[in-house]
């Protein structure tokens, strides 16, 4: 699969970078205070951004389309909330630990390459099957192997 546009992998890499910023501050905030504090806050400050940018959208009198407001919100979309809500209280602890950002950031991204090709092998919330092919098996030996080289070369 390529990528069509070259902004498609510029916003795709910013939203990396951004992860990263936004477990690293997490994690301080966490150490600071709690995990559970740094997840309320957090989804907090998102909350109000999310405001902020909905407000600048109407300001605009930008149109969303009438498919996606009037479309049926299947329940189970509304879980990322609840996912991202573990994600920051577990990063927060995981951050303070011996697996520091670079650690548990690499464990993320083969977390996420793990349950991505399960839900491509099983369709999982509707997504289209596709086969368990070499290539998936060779990225995530290598993965698996570039996170355990930045895990267990720390001394």
């Amino acid at each position: 699969m390529k990528f069509t546009h070259t902004i498609d992998a510029f916003l795709a890499i910013l939203g990396g970078l951004l992860l990263a910023f936004m477990v690293r501050y997490n994690s301080l905030l966490a150490h600071h205070s709690t995990p559970f504090f740094a997840s309320w806050v957090a989804h907090g400050v998102g909350a109000l951004a999310a405001g902020l940018i909905v407000t600048l959208i109407a300001l605009k009198k930008t149109q969303i389309p009438a498919q996606t407001v009037n479309s049926k919100i299947p329940l189970w979309a509304h879980l990322g909330g609840l996912s991202g809500g573990f994600t920051i209280v577990l990063t927060a602890l995981t951050v303070n630990s011996k697996l520091a950002l670079t650690g548990t950031i690499t464990l993320m991204i083969l977390g996420q390459l793990v349950f991505g090709l399960m839900a491509d092998l099983f369709g999982f919330f509707g997504a289209p099957k596709r086969r368990f092919v070499a290539k998936d098996a060779l990225m995530l030996i290598c993965v698996f192997a570039g996170s355990c080289l930045i895990i267990f070369s720390k001394a």
